[in-house]
């Protein structure tokens, strides 16, 4: 027995067996504890959370399942190094062990939070559906591997921190390169800006009918750089989303009615009681018709103008649809056609009338009351 006490007192790197021995039970030990955790989690916690309508807690279950699982072996671990008592010479074993204890909580903390992101991700993609609109879609998965990035560049700067390793030259480098990156991709930049814009603003969705000052046309594509509009000549143009976000946009897609305005000009020749009853009949006509929307309406004889008498007809459809729309608007004109015919109107168009008169010789007195009368009646009308 003694001779057992005095082998397992022997010590190798200033460290006995007895410690090696104990170490290595805590090290089994800790990954037959982190094997009965998971069975805990997947027999009992898991058909729990399966259970509940909810997919937040089975999103944060399976991102914290294999991270705690590992958080069990890192805390066997850093009982086992307790147990060893690392020497610091001659060589410093026990900073080493501190190190590598700081790593692998800071990569075990970092896998957490890169496991949040689709915690998030699928807590946002709820959202991003019910939108209709597919730049939300196509803008969480640029989310997500910008989060995962950013996460494994900072638990890299954690790890060579706690190596020993002075950071401040490497934040340095990186605080110019990103400089200098930023002022190349300027423009990508400010795309994806502009992208973040048109997100939160919702101007425009992909069918939606556009019109800008430059151009007209149906969106077929919403990207993190540009905007595909497809135009009525069945051309594709792509526009950078900085310059679609800064300029005013109209877009006929979100009109709840289109509106029908017209000027009716019917001759001189119409009478007053003619005009009454083209007004009433026309007004009449659009409250009893279908496609036309009820709430606001005006008809009104308002001008006298060059060539004729103007009544306006304003009005709205009911339909937005533009095929629908012109149906409307063609049933709405012939109908007012009728109306005019019935009353015997005629509709006018552009003239002129030119009276030419020409003076003639001195004649007898019962000659000059005859070209007098002549004169008076005649004229000439050019059209």
């Amino acid at each position: 027995m003694e001779n057992w006490i005095h082998w397992l007192d022997q010590r190798y790197f200033q460290i006995s067996l007895k410690q090696y021995a104990l170490a290595a039970l805590i090290l089994i030990a800790a990954l037959l504890f982190k094997r009965l955790f998971s069975r805990l989690l997947t027999r009992i916690i898991s058909p729990l959370v399966d259970r509940t309508r909810n997919t937040f807690d089975d999103l944060l279950l399976n991102s914290l399942r294999r991270p705690l699982e590992f958080l069990v072996f890192i805390a066997g671990l850093f009982l086992a190094l307790q147990v060893l008592q690392l020497p610091s010479k001659p060589v410093n074993l026990e900073l080493f062990g501190n190190a590598l204890l700081k790593t692998l909580f800071t990569f075990n903390m970092a896998w957490v939070l890169f496991n949040a992101v689709d915690l998030v991700e699928g807590t946002l993609g709820h959202w991003a559906h019910s939108t209709g609109s597919p730049l939300d879609d196509h803008l969480l998965p640029f989310i997500r591997k910008t989060a995962r990035s950013f996460i494994i560049i900072l638990a890299l700067v954690m790890v060579i921190q706690n190596l020993g390793y002075s950071i401040s030259g490497l934040l340095a480098s990186l605080g110019l390169g990103g400089l200098a990156v930023a002022l190349a991709a300027k423009d990508t930049l400010s795309n994806i800006f502009g992208s973040v814009m048109i997100l939160l603003d919702r101007p425009f969705r992909v069918g939606d009918w556009v019109k800008t000052d430059k151009l007209e046309g149906t969106v077929e594509e919403i990207g993190f750089r540009s905007t595909k509009i497809r135009t009525f000549a069945k051309t594709l143009i792509t526009v950078p989303n900085n310059i679609i976000a800064n300029t005013p946009l109209d877009n006929f897609s979100r009109m709840p009615k289109r509106r029908i305005k017209m000027t009716i000009g019917v001759t001189y020749a119409s009478t007053p009681q003619q005009m009454r009853r083209a007004v009433n009949d026309i007004r009449a006509m659009l409250q009893q018709h279908p496609a036309i929307q009820q709430d606001f309406m005006l008809v009104n004889f308002t001008e006298f103008s060059p060539s004729s008498l103007d009544i306006l007809v304003y009005c709205f459809t009911t339909t937005t649809n533009w095929a629908l729309y012109l149906e409307a608007r063609q049933d709405v004109c012939l109908r007012i056609m009728e109306i005019l015919d019935q009353l015997g109107m005629a509709l006018a168009f552009p003239s002129r009338s030119i009276y030419l008169h020409e003076p003639g010789p001195p004649c007898a007195p019962d000659e000059e009351e005859f070209d007098s009368h002549t004169a008076a009646s005649a004229q000439e009308s050019m059209s």
